[in-house]
C-alpha cells in the first residue's frame, strides 16, 4: 500500500509519501511546501499543484489527510478548511481514495496516546519509521505521523 499523508496547511503543507504496512512503513519521500505569499487564490493553486505533482510522481494507492482541528484563531482555521478543500479536490479530479484522521487517532497511533503533545509524536517518529538525517519542519513530521496512521489502519 502506498500513502501519500497530507498535514493540511495554508501557510505550510506536510506531505508525506509511505508504502509498506504497519510493522514495516518506508518513508519515500516528504516535504513542507510553502506557498508563496500572495492573494489566496495564488495561494490556493499552489497547494493543489502541489498536490497534483505528489500524486503524478508517487502514484499513491490513498490519500491520507488530517481533520481540521478548530482553534481559538478562526483566521487559521478558515486557512486549513481553504488548503483542505485545495487537497481534496486535487484527488477527486483524479479518484483517488481519502481517509480522514483526527489528531488524536494520529497521535494514538503514534504514541499510544491520543492526548500526547507534538515533541512526544516528533519523538517516536524516529522510532517507527527509518529517517535521513535531513532537517524536517513539524508539518513535514506530522504529515509522516498521518502516514503512518494510514499504514497502521489499511
Amino acid at each position: 500500500m502506498r500513502i501519500l499523508a497530507i498535514d493540511p496547511g495554508y501557510d505550510r503543507l506536510g506531505i508525506a509519501v509511505l508504502e509498506g504496512d504497519a510493522s514495516r512503513p518506508t518513508l519515500l519521500w516528504s516535504d513542507c511546501v510553502m506557498p508563496a505569499k500572495g492573494n489566496r487564490a495564488e495561494r490556493l493553486a499552489e497547494v493543489s499543484l502541489a498536490i497534483t505533482s505528489a500524486i503524478k510522481k508517487h502514484f499513491p494507492d490513498v490519500l491520507a489527510i488530517e481533520t481540521l482541528f478548530f482553534n481559538k484563531n478562526i483566521k487559521t482555521a478558515v486557512g486549513v478548511a481553504e488548503a483542505r478543500g485545495a487537497i481534496l479536490s486535487a484527488a477527486g479530479l483524479v479518484s483517488l481514495p481519502v481517509v480522514e484522521y483526527s489528531p488524536q487517532q494520529v497521535k494514538s497511533a503514534v504514541t499510544g496516546n491520543g492526548g500526547a503533545d507534538k515533541a512526544a509524536v516528533a519523538r517516536m517518529i524516529p522510532k517507527l519509521i527509518a529517517l535521513t538525517s535531513k532537517k524536517r519542519l513539524d508539518d513535514e513530521l506530522d504529515a509522516i505521523a498521518i502516514g503512518i496512521t494510514a499504514l497502521a489502519q489499511h
